[in-house]
């Protein structure tokens, strides 16, 4: 069993919040972009969610980043305020142990705490187990977008779900 600490994301974990999403996205399987933001752009991307208090949690083991959910309001959406969108990802050797479970169930805790009434998220129908793990949640089925990514010109489709509080 792997020890590990959740944690709201701090300054010093940036460089390993960035490694991270990295890993997951070059995976080429479950995230919306196929490698990380550059550090330049991701820096003040977490500051900024630090400053404003938004759940944003990393999963630790021996002190180094391997996963991370967050729930982020969305831009510029005013009438929208209390919608957030939670992300996720969890390095491969690390899962498949409860810790996505345990990381997500302490973010939306952390969401519903701060005032967000609606959780949304978008996966690729082929992540049987993320979907299960939303469905657990209480996450339901909003939508089928059709065609909605394509890798190397094979195209999937994807699922709008949501959880309201």
């Amino acid at each position: 069993m792997t020890v590990y600490e959740i944690t709201p994301i701090a300054e010093n974990h940036i460089l390993g919040f960035r490694a991270t999403v990295d890993a997951v996205a070059r995976e080429r399987k479950s995230l919306s972009f196929l490698e990380a933001p550059p550090l330049e752009q991701m820096r003040p991307f977490v500051l900024n969610n630090i400053k404003e208090g938004s759940p944003q949690l990393v999963v630790l083991a021996e002190d180094e980043v391997v996963g991370w959910c967050d729930v982020l309001p969305m831009p510029r959406r005013t009438v929208s305020g209390h919608c957030a969108t939670l992300g996720m990802g969890l390095l491969l050797a690390y899962r498949g142990q409860g810790i996505g479970r345990k990381l997500m169930r302490c973010t939306v805790d952390a969401a519903l705490a701060f005032g967000f009434t609606r959780i949304e998220l978008t996966v690729r129908e082929t992540n049987i187990n993320a979907i299960a793990l939303y469905e657990s949640f209480g996450f339901e089925m909003e939508g089928l977008h059709r065609k909605a990514v394509c890798i190397d010109g094979c195209y999937e489709n994807t699922l709008s779900m949501a959880l309201m509080s």
